[in-house]
C-alpha cells in the first residue's frame, strides 16, 4: 500500500468510526524545505501521524497544532474547520535536533468528522486502486473566508518485468528509487529468487505468459518484456496485448519484432494493439550493455509517466455560500 492510500484509508476508517482526523497538506513553501506542496499526512485523535510533511521538530509542531484543532469545541460544522499555518524551519530556534533548512512551509490542516466530508476520499481511493489519478478537495477556514485547495494524486506506478536476466536485473534495481512497485517474473527459479531480487522487488517464479495473463494489470501498470528468447517474448506479449497497461515494451531487433508481430496478427492481434507496443524498446541512445539498455527503458517509461503533467496542488479557491 502506498503512503497516499494509507493516509486516505486511515482518514476514512477513523471518521467512519466516529473519530475526528486532521488532514495536513503542504500548500506553499519558501526557501529550502524538506517537502514540496502536495506532501500530505494525517493526525488522529490519539496523536498517531500517518504520512509525513517534513519530519523532525517541524512535524512535531504540525502534530501539536493538529491535535489542538481536533480537541477544540464549539465549532460550526457547516463551515470548513481548520486553517493554514506557517511553520518555520530555522535551526536557531530548533536547537541541536531542529531543522537546518531555513525555509518556511504553509500547511493546511483540515479537520474531518462528517461522512460527507470523506466521500471525495472514498472516490479517490477507488480511482487510485484501479491505477487512475484522482483529486481531493482540502477545505479550510481563513481570515478572508473559507477556501479550497485541490490535491492531485497519482496512483503508484507498477512495473512488471518479464525476464530476470541481465537486463531485467539492471532495470529492476534502477527503478527502485524511482517510486515504482516492481515485480519480476521468470520461469527459472534461480532468476526469480529473493536473493537475486531482494525487497522491495517482488520476484515471481512461474510460467511467464500465464502469470502475465492472470496479472491484475491496470491503467498505471508498465510491462517490460525482456525474456531469454523470441518464443517467450511472443507469448508474453500476447498475454498483455489486450490489457489496459499504460506501457508495454518488448526488446528485440527489427527483424525479430516483425516475426513476432506477424505471428500475433495470425493469432488475431489487431494493428491498433500492436501499435501501442514500444518495440524496439527504450529511447534511441545507442545503448549496448545491459545497464545502458536499462537506462534507455527507464527513461522511456519516465517520459510516458510524466507526459500528462498535473500540478500536485491547485488553489486556494474562495468558497461561496453554495459550497457548504
Amino acid at each position: 500500500m502506498s503512503d497516499t492510500t494509507h493516509i486516505l484509508d486511515t482518514v476514512v476508517r477513523e471518521v467512519g468510526t466516529g473519530r475526528r482526523v486532521a488532514l495536513c497538506v503542504v500548500v506553499a513553501t519558501r526557501g529550502s524545505t524538506p517537502q514540496v506542496p502536495g506532501a500530505m499526512a494525517c493526525v488522529t485523535e490519539s496523536g498517531e501521524i500517518v504520512g509525513t510533511v517534513g519530519g523532525g521538530m517541524t512535524e512535531a509542531d504540525v502534530t501539536r497544532q493538529a491535535r489542538q484543532l481536533l480537541t477544540s469545541k464549539g465549532r460550526d460544522i457547516s463551515m470548513p474547520s481548520g486553517g493554514v499555518f506557517t511553520f518555520g524551519l530555522d535551526h536557531d530556534s530548533g536547537g541541536e535536533t531542529g531543522p537546518i533548512c531555513g525555509g518556511q512551509m504553509d500547511i493546511a490542516i483540515a479537520v474531518l468528522s462528517e461522512q460527507d466530508q470523506i466521500q471525495p476520499l472514498r472516490g479517490a481511493l477507488d480511482q487510485l486502486r484501479t491505477g487512475h489519478s484522482a483529486t481531493i478537495p482540502i477545505r479550510v477556514a481563513r481570515s478572508t473566508g473559507p477556501v479550497e485547495y485541490r490535491l492531485n494524486l497519482e496512483s503508484t506506478p507498477k512495473l512488471v518485468i518479464a525476464g530476470g536476466g541481465h537486463i531485467g536485473l539492471a532495470l529492476a534495481t534502477m527503478m527502485v528509487p524511482l517510486g515504482f512497485h516492481i515485480s519480476v517474473i521468470d520461469d527459472r527459479g534461480e532468476f526469480a529468487s529473493p536473493e537475486r531480487f531482494p525487497p522491495p522487488i517482488n520476484p515471481i517464479a512461474g510460467d511467464i505468459a500465464k502469470t502475465l495473463a492472470d496479472w491484475p494489470t491496470d491503467a498505471n501498470t508498465y510491462v517490460v518484456i525482456v525474456t531469454r528468447g523470441h518464443k517467450h517474448d511472443e507469448q508474453a506479449l500476447g498475454a498483455v496485448l489486450n490489457s489496459p497497461a499504460k506501457y508495454v515494451g518488448m526488446i528485440g531487433s527489427r527483424r525479430k519484432i516483425k516475426v513476432v508481430f506477424d505471428n500475433l496478427r495470425l493469432c488475431g492481434a489487431t494493428q491498433e494493439q500492436l501499435d501501442r507496443v514500444h518495440s524496439p524498446i527504450g529511447l534511441a541512445i545507442k545503448a549496448v550493455t545491459p545497464e545502458e539498455i536499462a537506462v534507455s527503458i527507464a527513461a522511456q517509461m519516465i517520459s510516458i509517466r510524466r507526459a500528462e503533467y498535473r500540478k500536485a496542488l491547485e488553489g486556494p479557491v474562495p468558497l461561496g455560500d453554495d459550497s457548504k
